[in-house]
């Protein structure tokens, strides 16, 4: 398995989200850098979800009325050509 590289970050933030985020670290019994990457690889789950829902709303919308008119028999009759 490849290593992976890793990048030193510095973070400023208000008193509260500092707090915030040593609450969370504590309740998740990870350290506050594990606990910031694990919000961020969740949160990058849930927009890709979106995206690919997204995507795929657009592939089957993209098909409304793709067969007005035609019954089974004439689609299943125009794929035999």
């Amino acid at each position: 398995m490849p290593v992976k590289t890793k990048i030193r970050k510095n973070f400023i933030f208000e008193k509260d989200i500092a707090k915030d985020l040593e609450y969370i670290a504590k309740e998740m019994n990870l350290s506050q850098t594990a606990t910031i990457k694990s919000l961020i690889e969740e949160k990058k789950a849930d927009l890709d979800v979106e995206r690919k829902l997204e995507i795929a709303k657009r592939v089957i919308g993209g098909s409304d009325g793709l067969f007005v008119g035609k019954s089974i028999q004439s689609i299943k009759a125009e794929m035999d050509v």
